[in-house]
């Protein structure tokens, strides 16, 4: 267990010098495999988790799914969302922030990917946002939280990545995130609402629209509606797997695409490298991660960390708890897939152990990776907001972003202290 650990302070020593986190896990997986096993052994072991990963069927989720949030985007369908939103909500007690935080869950629903929910919603929503007397800051928190509804409503990059490492039912996960992605954006909406009523001058004016103007409004936005109720009702009844109705999604995407005038060769180009960058990321991460938890395994860190759990004789929440504050802390210094790929394999036998179920833990540990992506200092959500706003700062959208926090760490409670929030829908798949 011990060389579990050094092996865990070199990991993250290499990190924060600076070598991508994936190179770094598999340099420290293979040295610590090659001191029990011998490096033949080590470096057999590595290729293989190489080979086996990149030809995994189910990895070939991500790419799909994040094509078909770039083609919905270069559709303009996001400014359909939001402009639906905004007729139907602008007249309330800050109004375009609820518009911002539904229309970044209905563009959730299409894109699997937080940080470009935020960024999308940042260069659709900001704009109106200013011109309606809005906080800058204020409105780059709520936005940066909006993005995080981007990984919990499914499809979700995160959910994909855990159930690949668990081996988990990926299309249960995406059942299990949608009511506890409807109650996170409630919970935001109540944040924004309690804002609006304690410091009204950061919310700025109301805009109104006629019924008729908010009726006009959802003929925008049944596109979406429908390729979402298509592809995942076909997963959730069972006709598709995860992969086909990916497969399918990025194909309605593209139609839509051509439908709305925007099928030129730039925006194609621009959709693939999006999702193949992004595909490029995430595949050492994920060859890495195999690796080193094979040196994890070999050291006895997860059979340690288990037994050690046990004999502080905890009751199961206890220990959710526990592993939720680890986690909450994690967040204030790591990205939220390097969180996944780095405590999952220490963290998931344990709750198994203990007669939890592994669903129901996914949306635990999304939850968690979403409060990570709006805390300091390493608030990606937040950083990638403030890059689109360069008249604000990191630290001031920051200190905006408090009331959101304990919104999702209610959301958190919630769902831990009520499981079948998360449970409900995949119980009725088969």
């Amino acid at each position: 267990m011990l060389n579990a650990l050094l092996g865990f302070l070199v990991l993250f020593a290499l990190t924060f010098a600076g070598l991508p986190l994936g190179f770094s896990m598999i340099a420290v997986g293979v040295v610590g495999f090659a001191i029990y096993r011998g490096l033949d052994p080590a470096l057999a072991m590595a290729s293989q988790q190489a080979i086996d990963t990149g030809m995994s069927y189910g990895l070939s989720v991500i790419p799909l799914f994040v094509l078909m949030g770039a083609f919905i985007f270069k559709a303009r369908l996001a400014d359909e969302l939001f402009k639906a939103a905004e007729r139907w909500m602008g007249g309330l007690r800050g109004g375009l922030a609820h518009a911002s935080l539904g229309a970044c869950a209905g563009f959730g629903a299409v894109c699997g990917s937080s940080l470009a929910c935020a960024a999308t919603m940042t260069r659709v929503a900001a704009p109106e946002m200013r011109r309606y007397g809005y906080d800058p800051a204020f409105a780059g928190a709520t936005l940066a939280a909006g993005g995080t509804l981007g990984i919990l409503i499914p499809p979700s990059v995160p959910m994909v990545i855990y159930g690949i490492l668990t081996e988990t039912d990926i299309g249960k996960l995406f059942a299990a995130g949608v009511l506890p992605g409807i109650l996170l954006m409630l919970l935001y909406m109540s944040a924004v609402h309690f804002t609006a009523l304690t410091a009204p001058a950061k919310t700025g004016s109301v805009a109104h629209a006629s019924w008729g103007e908010r009726f006009a409004a959802i003929k925008g936005v049944l596109p979406v509606l429908a390729l979402f109720a298509f592809v995942f009702g076909g997963l959730y009844v069972g006709v598709f797997t995860p992969t086909e109705s990916a497969g399918i999604g990025a194909f309605g995407g593209l139609a839509f695409l051509f439908l709305r005038g925007q099928g030129t060769w730039n925006n194609i180009r621009d959709a693939l490298v999006e999702s193949a960058e992004l595909t490029a990321v995430l595949l050492p991460v994920t060859i890495g991660a195999a690796i080193f938890t094979n040196f994890l395994t070999i050291a006895g860190l997860t059979g340690e960390a288990a037994s050690w759990v046990q004999s502080l004789s905890l009751p199961p929440l206890g220990v959710i708890f526990a592993i939720c504050i680890i986690y909450i802390i994690l967040g204030c210094v790591f990205d939220g897939l390097a969180m996944i790929f780095l405590t999952v394999p220490i963290f998931f036998p344990i709750v198994t152990g203990m007669g939890m179920d592994p669903v129901w833990f996914g949306i635990v540990v999304v939850i968690v990776v979403e409060l990570g992506l709006i805390t300091p200092p390493v608030g990606m959500n937040v950083l990638v907001v403030k890059s689109l706003l360069p008249d604000v700062s990191s630290w001031q959208v920051f200190r905006n972003v408090g009331g959101f926090v304990v919104a999702g760490v209610a959301c958190l409670v919630l769902v831990v202290l009520f499981p079948q929030i998360a449970l409900w829908l995949p119980s009725f798949m088969k």
